[in-house]
């Protein structure tokens, strides 16, 4: 299914020393993590309905039927929760998923890793949706993919026990230090909208560290 499906991919083409190449828009890793979330995550209850992979000119949805037992927002950090521990379970034996709880990492480490805008995870009317994008320089960027950008960084930072900086955010929208400022920004609109917050408040703004909110 997964060769299926990234055979149907729109993909790139690139030349490296005269040999042209086609390259994927979208990491296999984050399919192969979304594609199995999807089947395992599903709610058979939800009747005339199953997975579904869409793909667009500038993006793909992956949605199954359900929504999610815990919030979107905390798909990186919560233990994982199925509605289906017997198919989770088996596909985990088969090889097909993640160890427990480290596949939406893997899928956002993906995506920082291709300097693509971050994966958005919504919920829709008893529907759980996610999104991948193709890539976008930051200028194209609005300020929510650009606080969602920042905020599932610090996720991924504070899973991986670091927090986030100017730095590290710079790092990964390919922001030079020049441009830092420009970091700074993006920084505090994703304080403004509730998404991240200072480790320690008494640190000077010079060498701020940036946690999620809910941390």
């Amino acid at each position: 299914m997964i060769e299926h499906v990234n055979a149907l991919l729109p993909r790139s083409e690139v030349v490296d020393h005269g040999i042209r190449h086609e390259v994927p828009l979208y990491p296999e890793p984050a399919i192969r993590e979304l594609i199995p979330n999807a089947l395992i995550h599903q709610d058979f209850s939800v009747t005339g309905s199953g997975p579904m992979v869409e793909s667009f000119s500038d993006r793909m949805e992956i949605t199954n039927s359900g929504e999610p037992l815990v919030k979107t927002e905390r798909f990186l950090d919560s233990p994982p929760r199925s509605r289906n521990e017997a198919l989770a379970s088996f596909m985990r034996r088969l090889g097909v998923c993640e160890e427990r709880g480290s596949g939406v990492v893997k899928v956002v480490a993906e995506t920082e890793r291709h300097m693509l805008p971050a994966p958005l995870f919504e919920t829709v009317e008893r529907f759980t949706r996610a999104v991948l994008f193709t890539h976008k320089t930051l200028r194209q960027m609005d300020r929510a993919d650009k606080s969602r950008a920042c905020y599932l960084h610090a996720c991924l930072r504070y899973v991986e026990r670091h927090p986030m900086t100017n730095s590290t955010l710079r790092a990964r929208l390919g922001i030079t230090e020049p441009n830092k400022a420009m970091a700074s920004r993006i920084i505090s609109d994703a304080v403004g909208d509730g998404l991240i917050k200072l480790e320690d408040p008494a640190q000077g703004e010079k060498y701020a560290k940036y946690i999620p909110y809910w941390a």
